[in-house]
């Protein structure tokens, strides 16, 4: 207020944008949300902060990027491929490299970035797998993460491809190859996007407009989407003393939340500079420009997309002719597996509804070993992924082991159907075992080391009875409907036999 008590300045602004936005009254409400304190919720905030050094950093390379296939001569500070023709987007990046101050920690910084962001796009997916917070009402919520997931497995497809080097043109004959197996539209489909034979003139430019703004602007609106759904569907947490499916047990968001959070951009945005600094990532100088008639030994991609690799390596060369067109399977078959495997990370929420009958709402997270089926069905996944990687990379696993590649690919196929199995059942063995050891606790306690002499000789352990925290953490869940056929007479969602 000022000396003679009308508004001042300021306050007079601020109520008129409160007339209009209603600015007071929303951030009254959601200054004070509440967020629950757990160190598995900073996966999420792991993913969003990469994200916004990924745009940081890229608009950076756009001012010296060129994305242009013409062709050129290098003089520029890197000796050993001076005189040598090149194309302007691999000079560039030289340039970018090692003339443009700071540029080679910037380029650095932005790859590492994005192998982070997706490793914890995955990590942050399985956390909400294992603990089942993609149940009702969170479904839509969980197929906006996974459009992020496959979004970004493309965007860093598309970004590590710009440069033009030996390394990312063997990564783009295989995309040319795996669209020429499509039928019937394969031979259109990479022509539309090659822009003619391949190599073309227009790759670059064209995976420069999909890495730079298509892609992103459509991540950037599923995040903010994605933000809003959890302000909006209110945070899960794990069940415990005081928390209910009805309300939530944490700090609020301002100022403590929000300080931590300033706090973890600036830890992971420390670390990511750290590698860029101290590890190389992507050395472009090291394989040379692109050549059709080359390519380097040891071609690997990022590891996000290493399990498709896999899945082209162990598949034999099967090719079948109808018609008078042949169809190579040796290299469909796995294009078309590829996106399933990552359909059913997608789709599991409806599934897992769908089998156990379970349609109402859940606030309170699983226990990984009270969802034994479920917690079985994502280790195998993670083993059949962790199977492909390897797979992707046979001949690496074979140099380095001294074994034949025929021996490494083999064992790749047979384990990419056992694995998987036995995985699920050990995992789902272990769980039902952690759940029998819970029962012993409630019912008897924690075991002391105390040995105790009944009057007629025999000797007992004592037991020590938990606290009614514990107590309660450890009995607070509904027993849980399995994944098997509809449920029988008699029988409820919440009910296994």
């Amino acid at each position: 207020m000022s000396a003679a008590g009308r508004p001042g300045r300021g306050e007079r602004l601020a109520d008129w944008f409160d007339g209009r936005l209603g600015i007071h009254t929303l951030g009254r409400k959601y200054l004070r949300k509440v967020f629950p304190d757990h160190w598995s919720f900073l996966l999420g905030e792991i993913c969003l902060y990469s994200f916004v050094v990924l745009v940081l950093t890229g608009v950076y390379l756009t001012l010296f990027f060129h994305p242009s296939m013409n062709e050129v001569t290098y003089q520029g500070s890197y000796a050993p491929l001076n005189g040598v023709r090149m194309s302007e987007a691999y000079a560039s990046t030289l340039d970018i490299s090692f003339d443009v101050r700071g540029g080679l920690l910037i380029r650095q910084l932005h790859h590492w970035a994005a192998l982070v962001f997706v490793a914890g796009m995955l990590t942050h997916m399985m956390r909400h797998f294992f603990t089942g917070s993609f149940r009702k009402p969170r479904e839509v919520n969980w197929l906006f993460g996974w459009l992020l997931l496959f979004l970004g497995l493309f965007e860093g497809l598309f970004g590590y491809s710009l440069p033009d080097d030996l390394l990312s043109g063997t990564g783009l004959r295989f995309v040319h190859g795996a669209l020429l197996s499509v039928p019937i539209v394969g031979t259109y489909l990479a022509m539309f996007l090659f822009g003619g034979e391949f190599p073309g003139d227009d790759i670059v430019a064209r995976f420069y407009s999909l890495h730079v703004l298509l892609i992103p602007g459509v991540m950037a609106a599923l995040i903010v989407v994605h933000v809003l759904l959890v302000v909006y569907h209110k945070h899960t947490q794990f069940a415990g003393p005081g928390r209910t499916e009805r309300n939530v047990v944490g700090a609020p968001f301002m100022p403590v939340y929000l300080a931590k959070a300033g706090g973890f951009f600036f830890l992971v945005f420390g670390v990511l500079a750290l590698m860029a600094a101290v590890a190389t990532i992507n050395p472009v100088w090291s394989y040379g420009p692109y050549r059709a008639d080359q390519v380097s030994t040891g071609a690997q991609p990022d590891w996000y997309l290493g399990f498709a690799e896999g899945l082209v390596r162990i598949m034999p060369g099967w090719e079948i002719t109808l018609w008078g067109h042949t169809l190579v399977l040796g290299v469909f078959i796995p294009i078309v597996v590829f996106p399933l495997l990552l359909l059913f990370i997608g789709v599991y929420p409806f599934l897992e509804a769908r089998f156990t009958g379970d349609r109402h709402e859940h606030h309170l997270l699983d226990r990984p070993r009270n969802r034994p089926v479920r917690t079985g069905i994502g280790a195998a996944w993670i083993s059949l992924y962790l199977v492909l990687l390897a797979g992707g990379g046979n001949d690496i696993v074979a140099t380095r082991l001294h074994l034949s590649i025929n021996t490494v690919t083999w064992a790749v196929r047979i384990a990419m159907f056992a694995v998987p199995a036995a995985v699920f059942v050990v995992t789902r063995r272990i769980c039902l075992g952690l759940q029998l050891r819970d029962r012993e606790l409630v019912l008897h306690g924690r075991e002391t080391g105390v040995i105790k002499r009944l009057p007629h000789g025999a000797y007992v352990e004592v037991h020590e009875p938990l606290d009614q925290a514990r107590l309660h953490t450890l009995t607070a869940h509904e027993r849980p409907g399995e994944l098997v056929l509809r449920n029988g007479p008699g029988r409820t969602p919440g009910q296994s036999g």
